[in-house]
């Protein structure tokens, strides 16, 4: 038995919203899109991509799901986002090497630290 991971799903009160902000920030290309879902994918054939779905519902805590990034320069990859609407968030790391952010329906993902040679 073989597995393909194709999606990570994210809730959402606006997938197309959302999903757009999504694919400008990563560089990636909308795949589908629907009054309820949004689908967006690093290439149109390659995966795993991400897929926004509505849920009709406000975000309750923390999400038990994040996505981490390794950028070539955190800082400048930090300032990028925060300007693309992102914003940096304590959901009590503490003082780390990587930045909390959360997307504009304040979804949290991570900015790691620089990428090793």
């Amino acid at each position: 038995m073989t597995l393909e991971w194709r999606h990570v799903i994210v809730h959402s009160a606006d997938p197309a919203a959302l999903g757009q902000w999504w694919a400008e920030a990563l560089g990636w290309v909308v795949v589908h899109s629907s009054d309820v879902e949004f689908a967006i994918r690093p290439e149109p054939d390659r995966l795993p991509g991400l897929e926004f779905v509505l849920l009709d519902e406000p975000k309750k805590a923390k999400s038990r799901l994040h996505l981490d990034f390794v950028p070539d320069d955190q800082d400048a990859e930090v300032a990028r986002l925060e300007a693309h609407g992102a914003q940096r968030v304590d959901i009590g790391q503490g003082d780390q090497p990587w930045v909390v952010m959360a997307d504009p329906e304040g979804n949290e993902f991570c900015v790691l630290g620089r990428r090793r040679q």
